[in-house]
Order: structure tokens, then C-alpha cells, then sequence
């Protein structure tokens, strides 16, 4: 954003992840991202705890470390919290004052989230509908003319997360002597480096380590988001189990494509992964018309594609598996394409990409 003159300013985006921690620091270069320097650390499929939040030390002295080894030139950080830890809905509530929109907001909020709202930290967007004229494009009605296309209700995005889980997170980054700036959903993050500002309805696939998120975007905005308890060690353990192999094999052998194909030749997603991805392919279908379902201005609309991302992402042939049964186009996610980067890089963040979108959308937050 330019806060303090031609100065570049960089950002750390930290994805606490459960298959590890992804760090990215971009500088902000005459309102585009440019890398400045990136760091990871992996962690074993059977890892615990699940959340690196609920080991605050460990995880405070492993940032404080990847800090100083990637040689980071900013403590300025923005971080992800995890998209099954945040209540997120799209809302209509009557136009009217900030203030009786603010309490129908909350009247809303005390409807769906089954907990008390003052254990929560609550984030409502007020959004335009699609199709909907704003006020000031909206033609002036004449004297007497009641104007049949008024604007009664306004739809809100609501966010909220718990504040326990929070404290947590601020706790862990302020032990690692980081400054942290912002806190906001992985769901935005995946937006802002995949999908930018291209309008078109996406749905995006993230395959964590042991978590898969889905997020249906529409203009920008997630209007489904669910979370589901399978991911890439879902089919480590499958492959270690067919494979008479222990998980550390498994997964070295599953993240090195090349080995993957030549063990299964032949085109089309291996056999072994098909059997054990199809109940996420029940979900995704469950998705798209959850979203399809979603009121009368979502008549006729339909899924243009899909952009997968996360560690598992580029399992060979998935793309393609999921573009056949679901009859939509699927693409690789590239969170690198809007970054700006030297070409000798090219393959090792080509190779790595799918890893890092939510590391590099949080770091993007406030590069215009």
C-alpha cells in the first residue's frame, strides 16, 4: 500500500499448517508482489498435535528459527487461521440505519453460531448481491413513483472465530517475536493468490496434509465453505497399507510424482488413489449444489472451474480424474503467477506451488 513513501514494504504470510509451516515474505513493489524470500518445514504424516497452535513453545522457537534461516528483512506478519476453526456464512438482513443492520446482524449470528457470541471474534463484510445495483448507480425515482426494483435487504458476509482459538494463534507469533498484523481465514488467503480478481465462479480444492477445504467463490466472495476430514495422509496410509510399507516410504514415494506414475503407467488417476479419493468426489458434488440451492439468484448458474491446491494437489492425473467425473474444468493452482519472481526460481516454486497458495495470499493482504 505505499504507507511510508517509495520504501518497499514486505510482509510475512505463515501458514501454520499440519503437514508443516510455510513462510513467504513479499515486498510490495509499486502496488505489485515481489518474492523476497521463502521457508518451509515438514512435518510426519502421524505428527501431533494436528494444530501447531496447541504446542505454543515448539512452534514459537521453530518460527524463530525459519525467521533467521530465510534471512527475512520484516516481523510484519500475517497469518492464517484454519478454515475448520472459522464459522463463515453469507447472511440477509433489512437495509436500513448502521445501527439496526448491525443488530440484525447480530441477531443473525445468535441464530447459527451455537455458541455464545461473547466467546467469539466476529467479522461481518457488508456485501452487494450479485445482479444488485448500488446506491449511487441506481437512477433517481420520480416524484411519487414507487421504484419496484428498491434495494430492501442487503447480504453480509459473517466471519468469526473463537477467541480461545485466537489467543492462541496471537500467542504463538508474539513468543516468536513476530508482529503480528493480521489474522484473517485461510479462505481469503486461497482467494487472493489463486483467483484474484478474475470474477468468474470458482470452486477451490485445497488437499492439506489432513483436512481437504472446499470453497466455492462467486465475485469474489466465499459462499460455501466446508471442511473435510480427509487429506494427503489419507492417502499415504492407504498406499502404505496396499504398498506393505510404513508411512515414511509411503509418503516419500506419493510426493515424488515421477516414482507415482512409473509405479502405476498409463493414463488416468492410479487405481489406489481413485478408490480412496472418491468420497471427496461425493463432496465436492455435495458442494456444488449446496451452492446451486442457495436462493432464487443462483437459478441457472453453475460451477465454471475448479483450481485445485495443497500438498496433493499434483498427484498425477488428478486434475484430470476430477474434470471427467464432474464434467468442469480443473486446473493446478499457480499461487506464483501474480508474484514477481527471477526466472532461475522458475522450477524449484513451479515444483512447490501448491504448498504455498495460502502463504502467499496472506502475505499479499495489503499489496494493492
Amino acid at each position: 500500500m505505499g504507507l511510508f513513501g517509495p520504501k518497499k514494504q514486505s510482509y510475512l504470510g505463515i501458514d501454520l499448517g499440519a503437514g508443516g509451516i510455510k513462510l513467504v515474505e513479499l515486498q510490495n513493489e509499486k502496488g505489485r508482489a515481489r518474492l523476497f524470500t521463502y521457508g518451509f518445514t515438514e512435518r510426519p504424516p502421524e505428527a501431533q498435535p494436528g494444530n501447531l497452535v496447541d504446542s505454543p513453545k515448539e512452534t514459537a522457537e521453530l518460527l524463530k528459527k525459519m525467521v533467521q534461516k530465510a534471512k527475512t528483512s520484516t516481523m510484519r506478519t500475517v497469518a492464517g487461521l484454519p478454515i475448520a476453526s472459522v464459522f463463515s456464512a453469507v447472511i440477509t438482513v433489512p437495509k436500513g440505519s448502521e445501527r439496526e443492520v448491525r443488530e440484525a446482524i447480530q441477531w443473525q449470528a445468535k441464530k447459527l453460531i451455537p455458541v455464545p457470541l461473547e466467546e467469539m471474534v466476529l467479522d461481518p463484510k457488508i456485501i452487494t448481491a450479485p445482479g444488485e445495483k448500488t446506491a449511487k448507480a441506481s437512477a433517481p425515482a420520480a416524484k411519487g413513483e414507487i421504484k419496484k426494483d428498491e434495494q430492501k435487504s442487503i447480504q453480509v458476509l459473517l466471519t468469526g472465530a473463537s477467541k480461545s482459538m485466537v489467543g492462541k494463534y496471537t500467542a504463538v507469533f508474539k513468543q516468536a517475536g513476530l508482529e503480528l498484523v493480521s489474522l484473517e481465514t485461510e479462505a481469503f488467503a486461497l482467494i487472493r493468490s489463486l483467483i484474484g480478481k478474475d470474477r468468474s465462479t470458482t470452486m477451490i480444492v485445497d488437499i492439506g496434509s489432513i483436512r481437504t477445504n472446499i470453497i466455492i467463490v462467486e465475485n469474489g466472495i466465499p459462499y460455501v465453505t466446508r471442511s473435510l476430514d480427509m487429506g494427503g495422509v489419507t492417502l499415504t496410509k492407504m498406499m502404505a497399507k496396499t504398498l506393505s510399507m510404513d508411512l515414511k516410504n509411503a509418503e516419500a514415494m506419493k510426493n515424488d510424482i515421477k516414482s507415482v506414475s512409473t509405479l502405476y503407467p498409463g493414463e488416468g488417476l492410479p487405481k489406489i488413489f481413485e478408490t480412496t479419493i472418491a468420497p471427496m468426489l461425493t463432496e465436492l458434488q455435495y458442494s456444488m449444489n449446496l451452492y446451486i440451492g442457495q436462493g432464487d439468484q443462483r437459478t441457472g448458474k453453475t460451477i465454471e472451474k475448479i483450481i485445485l491446491t495443497g500438498g496433493s494437489a499434483a498427484l498425477p492425473s488428478l486434475a484430470g480424474f476430477f474434470a471427467k467425473q464432474l464434467n468442469i474444468k480443473v486446473y493446478l493452482g499457480d499461487p506464483w503467477a501474480r508474484v514477481v519472481y527471477s526466472d532461475e526460481l522458475r522450477p524449484v516454486l513451479e515444483e512447490i506451488g501448491p504448498r504455498y497458495a495460502v502463504s502467499v495470499g496472506l502475505a499479499m493482504r495489503d499489496i494493492e
